[in-house]
């Protein structure tokens, strides 16, 4: 069975959430807790129970330590931050703003930002933080358009992302926008319409729309076969993720505990998942380093 609970994008929630999980005694493993704020909160909890916990959906490099328990799948922000930052300089950028959410996310992004930029040639005209409930929106687009930078990097995530795009696209149309893997959902993109045509964004997975990839078309077909017709990133990393911890519950075999579920996670090794390849040879446990980047079309979709 598989529980969900609502935590708003809240840690304090979230860490409610699981340490009524934890207690009850009922729960096997967690999958998937969204947000590095949430997953920070937690953290202490997972280690210290040893419950199994698969993906966590966050790219954080704080969360990734050397313990038993936590087996990340998706690349880290250091790797996106790093890949992007190297794109926008062999395109001869020489100058960027980030606009960073102000809270644990954000300013980790930000750090992994301003050093992968430090070899880089390219200089940090600004760096500013944005609010988590955007009440400060028109000061940040103040600030970005006094520094008048080359590129705007968007360390920010979720429902904070949809105004910060639309007033930088209403306040400079041409202004060039990166952002990482998780800057905007499917249905962000969809909300921005038009004004997300342009953005590049890192990839962590590949493109859920482009079904030469074997994955892509199996997850499609699961999707289907449920009645889905839509498809996202965030559905597709869903798919991969429980994916993973179904493998892990295979190689545990009959009569599984959380002990052998730990120990059947730690034995993957370059597990091919049809072109997307998931290993964990040693803590902390990382499953891929997949990055790319996409730029998106005026329909929403990744170009190319």
């Amino acid at each position: 069975q598989l529980l969900m609970m609502d935590d708003a994008y809240e840690p304090e929630r979230t860490a409610s959430n699981v340490k009524q999980m934890l207690s009850q005694g009922r729960v096997f493993a967690l999958l998937s807790c969204f947000g590095t704020p949430n997953n920070q909160a937690i953290l202490p909890m997972v280690v210290e129970s040893g419950v199994p916990y698969v993906a966590p959906l966050s790219g954080a490099s704080s969360l990734r330590k050397n313990v038993r328990n936590i087996f990340h799948v998706r690349a880290s922000y250091t790797d996106e931050a790093q890949r992007l930052i190297q794109r926008l300089s062999g395109m001869g950028m020489t100058s960027l703003a980030v606009v960073y959410l102000d809270n644990g996310y954000g300013r980790e992004v930000l750090a992994d930002t301003l050093k992968a930029m430090d070899t880089s040639g390219i200089k940090p005209v600004a760096q500013i933080a944005l609010d988590t409930n955007g009440k400060n929106m028109a000061e940040v687009l103040n600030q970005v358009q006094a520094a008048r930078p080359g590129a705007v990097f968007l360390a920010s995530a979720g429902s904070a992302s949809i105004p910060l795009v639309a007033g930088l696209r209403k306040q400079s149309p041409s202004m060039p926008l990166v952002g990482l893997s998780v800057t905007l959902s499917q249905d962000g993109i969809k909300e921005l319409g038009n004004a997300s045509g342009g953005i590049a964004l890192g990839m962590v997975l590949p493109d859920h729309n482009r079904t030469k990839s074997g994955l892509v078309r199996e997850y499609q077909t699961a999707m289907r076969a449920i009645g889905q017709q839509e498809f996202a990133m965030q559905s597709l990393e869903g798919y991969i993720n429980a994916r993973v911890l179904a493998e892990g519950l295979e190689r545990a075999g009959k009569d599984v505990t959380r002990a052998k579920l730990r120990s059947a996670m730690a034995s993957v090794r370059g597990l091919n998942l049809d072109g997307f390849t998931v290993d964990y040879s040693a803590p902390p446990y990382v499953g891929s380093k997949f990055v790319d980047l996409g730029v998106l079309g005026s329909n929403g979709r990744f170009m190319g």
